[in-house]
């Protein structure tokens, strides 16, 4: 049986003690197109980049919504966990009056960001901006609602992050050298290095309660499989070393936080366990196919084309995305968010707190 990393140790654990019940915290939600729930319809960029249109959508909201999956992403359930409504994209037009009695949080997070502002550069919300937009949005709030409230807000929320992704995977997607510009040590301290400015940003406006996810092996995507020039679709190893030094690093990175933030908490998500177990031996949570796409074109479904809107106009949809791991290229099932959204809300850390207790610990 493979090793699940001894970081998330997923048991079930007993009712919090010492926790009120009580409406759940807001939700900002922050990072790349495992959470984007709509931002880039708003945006001009390219179809690359956008989800908002068909089949994206087809097994939950019946229509798209620019969620890069068939249905509800790992973001949404955990908001569901939460007792939340699905938090808006930060982009989408809102009654602000309105949105202000019953607030819950927004969403920053846009596909194709990623840690390092030079990622998919001009076509995406980069993770600096997001930030700028997260600043924007306590502003407005301590204008609306006064500062000892927005103070309040800023103080019990939970701060939720994908982010890195985007950072490995362009140079291979864009042929670009600037992986032979720096050592691959150096540039995962960059990518890092940015994501620690968010994060104490965040911190100084009051923030303490953060979730972040690791990275799954990348290399093993389908889309990146498929540029492996050397073996019959197997793992590009590059891109799958560089997600496995930044899980390496995000953990000493989480640790230092941890240390020199006054009342940080985190949660941290195995994810690359969690998929590897899931492509791996999909039988055994309920899947049939771990390796091919559901939606796109070619060798595994790989060629990312799903829709019909990007530069490959060919695809195909299978009939039962609940059957497959892999949505698309690079994104994964309704399904199997869902499966990791309940790993995540019913597991324990060693250590370390639980999403859960992030929650409902105020």
């Amino acid at each position: 049986m493979a090793r699940l990393s001894l970081l998330l140790i997923l048991i079930s654990i007993p009712p919090i003690l010492g926790c009120r019940k009580q409406a759940a915290p807001p939700l900002f939600i922050f990072g790349d197109s495992l959470f984007d729930a709509g931002n880039n319809n708003y945006i001009n960029t390219s179809t690359l980049d956008q989800a908002n249109f068909w089949p994206y959508g087809v097994s939950y909201f019946r229509h798209p919504t620019g969620r890069f999956s068939d249905g509800r992403l790992i973001s949404d359930f955990i908001a569901e966990h939460a007792e939340l409504p699905l938090i808006p994209p930060y982009l989408e037009p809102r009654n602000y009056h309105e949105y202000l009695h019953n607030y819950h949080g927004v969403n920053f997070a846009s596909a194709g960001a990623g840690a390092l502002s030079e990622t998919f550069q001009g076509l995406v919300i980069d993770l600096k901006t997001q930030l700028k937009y997260y600043k924007r949005e306590i502003a407005e709030l301590s204008k609306e609602i006064g500062k000892a409230d927005a103070a309040r807000i800023s103080s019990t929320a939970v701060y939720m992050f994908s982010v890195g992704s985007n950072d490995y995977m362009s140079p291979f997607l864009l042929n670009s050298t600037i992986l032979s510009s720096y050592p691959h040590s150096t540039y995962v301290d960059m990518v890092l290095g940015n994501l620690s400015t968010v994060v104490k940003a965040i911190h100084k406006k009051g923030g303490r309660k953060f979730a972040f996810l690791n990275l799954g092996e990348l290399g093993c995507l389908p889309g990146l499989r498929i540029l492996n020039p050397e073996t019959d679709g197997e793992c590009l190893e590059e891109a799958s070393e560089l997600s496995k030094l930044h899980n390496k690093k995000l953990e000493i990175f989480l640790g230092k936080m941890d240390q020199q933030l006054h009342g940080f908490k985190y949660f941290l998500y195995d994810f690359k366990s969690s998929l590897a177990e899931k492509t791996t031996r999909p039988l055994k949570y309920g899947f049939e196919e771990g390796r091919m796409a559901c939606c796109g074109t070619g060798r595994y479904n790989a060629v990312f084309s799903c829709g019909g809107k990007r530069p490959v106009k060919e695809f195909q949809v299978c009939e039962n995305p609940s059957k497959y791991v892999f949505w698309d290229s690079y994104h994964l099932t309704e399904r199997v968010y869902k499966q990791m959204a309940d790993e995540m809300w019913n597991a324990s850390t060693e250590g370390n707190n639980s999403l859960k207790e992030l929650f409902l610990c105020f």
